[in-house]
Order: C-alpha cells, then structure tokens, then sequence
C-alpha cells in the first residue's frame, strides 16, 4: 500500500495493455509441463486486475491466446481452452464482487463451442459492471483484426454508406474491434521479451512501452503499480517538444 500512495490519482492510465508471457518457462524451471504454468498463471490475472480497478484503471486488455498460439501441440491447446472455461466459470462470483465487466475480442467463432458458451454467459453476466473491463484478447491477432476492418470498411465502400475521400484514422479505428475503448496509454509485457507480438499494432501507436523480466505467474499488483509509477515519470510529447508539452 505504501508504495500505491505514490501514483499521481489523476494520472492514472485509463486503459492498459498485457502481454502475459513466460508461463511455460516458469513451468520448465520448475521441471513441470507447461499448463502448470498456465494454472499457476491465474493468480498474476485475479490480483493485477483487481489492483487496477481499485486504483482506477478503466480498462484492461490480456492477450490471453494469440491466432499463432493454434501451431502449438494439440494437447496443449486442449489444455489451455478447458482451463479457460473453468476459469471463467469459477471467477464469476468474483467480477460481480469487484464489479468488474467481462468482454472478449478476437476470431471468437474459431473457439471450441464449450469456450464460447461460458464466455459468452460471462460477458451477459457482467454486462453491467462498471468499476473495470477487462478485456480478453482470444484468437486474437492484429494483423487479423486489421484485416477484417479493412474488408468491411471495403464492403461499406463498395454499398456506397462510407465515401473514400472522408476515410481517416477515425474512420480506420471505428472499424477495429476496440472501436469502443480509448487506445492503451502504457503496455506491459512480462518475461524479458521486447516486441509486441502482434498485439494491437493500430491501438498501441503511442503508448508507453515496459517490458519487465519477471515470468507472468510471478507477476502481482504490486508490479503493476510499480509499471504505472514508471509511466508516471516518463514525458509523453506525441511528436511536439518539451517545451510545447509544458506549456
């Protein structure tokens, strides 16, 4: 708590961006399968969500299963969807309690039908919750999303509702999935790993990046707070000066 009273209340970031990664290295390191990291991963979920709401984070997107995360094995894969659906139906209790809404983005038609039963009983549930949205990236890659905006952004052309001389970067952004949600101000990724992984390649164009060494399950509130304070220090000029930004 000592260290939490330090954020600046009116700089919190509104909408931050995670990149859970180094489960199934925390797992090797421990001589254990990889979805024992994924288990184990759970916790680093419940307590750094439930530390951005109390500190006033609005929004919280988890790339929680990439489109490239399908070339796994197979039973990993198995794994990772029931896990997922226990999960969700277990921790259903707990978003209502801390008035946190669910919500999904990615190809979510190419889930398992069981997947997509419990995530959809869960976005219904918590449809109300205002405090927190976290926001679980499945299926998900930007590439992708990128792609399918622009096919309908082309089909709304082509039906004559959309002129192409007045497409900008509005335009563009009302088209992709987080059409409804400001752009992730800071992004956190865990593990040591320093790219993004085709992660919201649209929304993260000025957001502050922190990459952290520490493995995903290891990682608590305490790390995102200290995140947040280290995005708290960092001057954001979106192209203009210092002396512009002071002013």
């Amino acid at each position: 708590m000592e260290l939490e009273e330090q954020l600046n209340k009116d700089a919190i970031p509104k909408h931050i961006a995670i990149i859970m990664d180094g489960n199934g290295r925390w797992a090797k390191e421990r001589g254990k399968p990889r979805i024992f990291g994924h288990r184990n991963a759970l916790e680093a979920v419940k307590d750094t969500t439930e530390t951005a709401a109390r500190i006033g984070v609005k929004h919280v997107t988890l790339y929680a299963f990439s489109t490239e995360n399908w070339k796994r094995p197979q039973r990993e894969v198995n794994a990772l969807m029931e896990l997922l659906v226990n999960t969700i139906n277990k921790e259903i209790k707990n978003l209502q309690k801390n008035k946190i809404k669910l919500t999904a983005i990615g190809d979510l038609k190419s889930l398992p039908s069981a997947t997509q039963r419990e995530l959809a009983r869960a976005i219904e549930a918590t449809k109300n919750n205002t405090q927190l949205e976290v926001i679980l990236a499945l299926s998900y890659s930007s590439r992708w999303e990128i792609t399918q905006g622009v096919k309908k952004l082309a089909e709304d052309v082509k039906k004559g509702e959309v002129d192409p001389d007045t497409i900008n970067e509005e335009t563009v952004s009302s088209y992709l999935a987080t059409s409804k949600i400001p752009d992730p101000e800071l992004m956190i990724r865990t593990s040591g790993e320093m790219r993004i992984s085709n992660f919201l390649l649209w929304q993260l164009a000025y957001a502050e990046l922190i990459f952290t060494p520490k493995l995903w399950p290891d990682f608590r509130g305490i790390d995102l707070i200290q995140a947040v304070l280290d995005y708290q220090k960092r001057e954001r000029r979106f192209g203009m000066t210092s002396e512009q930004v002071k002013v």
